[in-house]
């Protein structure tokens, strides 16, 4: 039988890593990197025989046609933000040229990244992303639309990640470290002031490593022969509070609260206008918004697989975050 071929696209990034460890352990899958550096891999994933380097801007994948042609599995998390010129000809361009050159019988499967940002607490398109978002967020949504549409939406999971932990702060990270993981040391320096503040606002979150085992599995003969069908999947563990994150923070540095004052919409809505913060619209929504809890959540149990990183405190734990 024919090794099956894996195309990962983003894979220099923090979940794309954990996805190439994954699959480089868990599969025997012949594996393609799209990269625009490869210097960002490590020599050991660089000198795998089972890897194949597609080294290119994603808006000039054409240049490897005759490799993605072949492609049986894609995971897609390649994006971009900041500059909306930029990011539509990534996100949503670059992306519908790239499906274009998929053989409708060599691919069986595509898992797309997209973000939770776009959806409401019932898992539904929430307009409010395509007339506030940024331009990252706006063109998610319209990526996610079109996709739906599409030729292959009968084999395609979206998959929108909460917030994402990854990589570990000790300067000996294998893995790169996410952005939510950076900001774990900025948190920590104004701990003392914010634990007496209190913030009831749910969130999910969910760890790179997760994301990588659940991927896996949606791309696994178990999940595979059951399902067909264009489907989502608001990946993150139990939605916990921001006051619920803080009192883990300061347990983690033995910083006592002695009270605090809950911070309501309103009081967050006069401290910015007091105060010399600039907002945007997306901003201003998501304060509105205050919750970002999502019904139903996916998380590996919901396969029967085992969390990485099940807690919080797991989470700061495995990040090895130093103490103050």
């Amino acid at each position: 039988m024919a090794t099956k071929k894996l195309l990962i696209t983003g894979a220099n990034g923090c979940v794309g890593q954990y996805l190439i460890d994954w699959f480089l352990n868990n599969s025997n899958f012949s594996i393609f990197l799209m990269v625009r550096d490869s210097n960002k891999l490590s020599d050991e994933i660089k000198s795998n025989k089972r890897i194949k380097l597609l080294i290119c801007d994603i808006r000039e994948s054409k240049k490897f046609h005759d490799e993605i042609k072949n492609i049986n599995y894609l995971v897609h998390t390649a994006t971009a933000w900041g500059d909306p010129k930029r990011a539509y000809e990534v996100n949503v361009k670059a992306f519908e040229d790239l499906i274009l050159m998929l053989n409708k019988d060599c691919i069986e499967r595509i898992i797309y990244f997209s973000t939770a940002s776009i959806l409401d607490k019932n898992t539904k398109l929430m307009r409010e992303a395509i007339v506030y978002g940024t331009e990252y967020i706006q063109t998610k949504y319209i990526c996610y639309e079109n996709l739906k549409k599409s030729e292959f939406s009968e084999i395609t999971d979206v998959v929108f990640p909460t917030l994402v932990f990854g990589g570990t702060l000790d300067d000996k990270s294998y893995f790169p470290v996410s952005y939510l993981t950076s900001g774990l040391v900025e948190a920590k320096k104004w701990l003392w002031i914010a634990r007496f503040f209190k913030l009831d606002s749910k969130f999910h979150f969910i760890h790179a490593k997760d994301i990588a085992q659940i991927c896996g599995y949606l791309i696994s003969e178990t999940y595979s022969g059951k399902s067909r069908g264009f489907k989502k999947f608001v990946l993150g563990q139990k939605f916990i509070t921001i006051d619920e994150a803080l009192v883990t923070l300061l347990k983690k540095n033995q910083l006592k609260r002695y009270f605090s004052i809950r911070l309501s919409k309103g009081i967050i809505k006069i401290i910015l206008k007091v105060l010399p913060i600039q907002t945007t619209n997306w901003d201003s929504f998501s304060i509105k918004k205050y919750d970002f809890d999502h019904k139903p959540i996916t998380r590996p149990e919901t396969f029967g697989l085992t969390s990485y990183a099940k807690t919080l405190k797991k989470v700061i734990k495995v990040s090895k975050l130093p103490k103050m």
